[in-house]
């Protein structure tokens, strides 16, 4: 029974979609409007990251816009979005408005690919944000895709297909640019200016303004937080789409080594938004999910991670970061690879046990830094940051408006 409802239910879904393509290829014939604007993050999982940045930056300089940008967002997502961002115009993915706004769109602006059955008009100007700069291999440079019923040829085709259609793609250095070419297989225009997602780094790294989120995500202006934010694994799933997510470390042994004032923050994974058990430590422990990731960076004193992309995005603030890579060898040579050393460039001390992981964390709380890593995180800005300085996300806002009004 329950595997007939299964194909029954699969069923339905193939005739919608094919009657929403039978729409779409009707309506991208039409003529598209260049005012009209549609945004989405991971998926329409959320307002954020690159598209947020880009948004806000447009509808302040040109306020009437408001009306025509629109953020595409799931179905089950749109009520909580709505109450938590009322100014915003959201449509529900895959809905018939937004077939319609997608059709005639003037721009999207997207941090995630779209279905390759999905067409655009030629009107439409793609612009790719990304979300992120890969330390593990990405698209066509990943040997053996492990995410569960996809195969690693029909990743491939579908990754460099979507890729093609993307009329701009944002690089956050020129190390992501010279990847992103190769493993996208990207032959249109990149947008060297860094991630719009990390001006508020720049712009609101200030005493007061961090006194003030610590108050409002933790519950204590001058506590000292330390963030866990770690990369999720391929390989560990549940089933499509559900990942594991399991603390590497005991929260006892955590605390510890550091002082009373320490708060913990995990940021688990958009793709690992399970239970995490944490019974006995709330008041010093925040699971943090759905918060600008923007904002844990301001209020963090110390990052860990460990395969995660966030350490570039971090590293524009210069505090020290910990790894934690409990699982670096099967990690790095079976399951993702390296594009670079990862033991000779990370700017922090490597833990691989947690004997080494409380080593460091009682050095951290002794003299809030890893002295010995200030020359690693000065180069690693260099390679990595230094296309960041605060604009990125008025760049690409101008750059839409000369096309809205040219």
């Amino acid at each position: 029974m329950a595997s007939f409802k299964t194909q029954l239910i699969q069923a339905v879904k193939i005739v919608i979609r094919f009657g929403l393509i039978v729409l779409n290829d009707g309506f991208i014939c039409l003529r598209s409007k260049k005012s009209l604007i549609i945004f989405e993050s991971f998926n329409g999982n959320d307002i954020n990251d690159n598209p947020a940045a880009i948004y806000q930056a447009l509808v302040k300089t040109k306020p009437e816009l408001r009306p025509s940008a629109y953020f595409g967002v799931k179905p089950k997502r749109y009520r909580a979005l709505h109450a938590k961002y009322p100014e915003i115009k959201l449509v529900k993915r895959f809905s018939f408005k937004w077939v319609w706004l997608m059709a005639h769109a003037g721009y999207w602006v997207f941090n995630s690919r779209l279905p390759n059955w999905w067409r655009k008009n030629k009107g439409t100007t793609y612009i790719q944000t990304w979300h992120g700069t890969p330390l593990k291999h990405l698209g066509v440079d990943i040997e053996h895709v492990a995410i569960p019923g996809t195969k690693t040829e029909d990743y491939y085709r579908q990754f460099t297909r979507e890729a093609s259609r993307w009329d701009y793609l944002i690089a956050p250095n020129d190390y992501s640019k010279q990847i992103f070419r190769s493993a996208f297989q990207f032959h249109n225009q990149f947008l060297d200016i860094g991630y719009p997602r990390n001006d508020v780094l720049y712009q609101q790294n200030q005493p007061a303004i961090i006194r003030q989120l610590k108050q409002q995500l933790v519950g204590d202006a001058k506590a000292t937080v330390v963030t866990y934010a770690p990369t999720w694994r391929d390989d560990d799933a549940i089933k499509t789409g559900q990942y594991h997510f399991e603390l590497p470390f005991n929260l006892q042994r955590f605390f510890e080594q550091v002082d009373d004032r320490t708060i913990l923050v995990l940021r688990p994974h958009y793709l690992v938004k399970d239970h995490i058990d944490i019974h006995g430590f709330e008041d010093r422990v925040k699971i943090i999910a759905d918060e600008d990731i923007a904002k844990l960076y301001l209020v963090s004193d110390l990052l860990i991670t460990d395969y995660s992309s966030v350490m570039f995005d971090f590293a524009n603030l210069n505090r020290p970061m910990l790894f934690y890579a409990y699982d670096l060898e099967h990690y790095r040579d079976q399951l993702r690879g390296f594009y670079f050393d990862y033991q000779a460039e990370i700017p922090g001390p490597l833990a691989t046990n947690e004997r080494q992981f409380d080593k460091y964390l009682k050095q951290f709380s002794t003299s809030h830094d890893f002295q010995n890593y200030q020359s690693q995180m000065a180069g690693f800005n260099q390679k990595y940051c230094v296309w960041e300085d605060g604009t990125a996300s008025q760049k690409v806002a101008d750059l839409i408006l000369r096309g809205i009004y040219k």
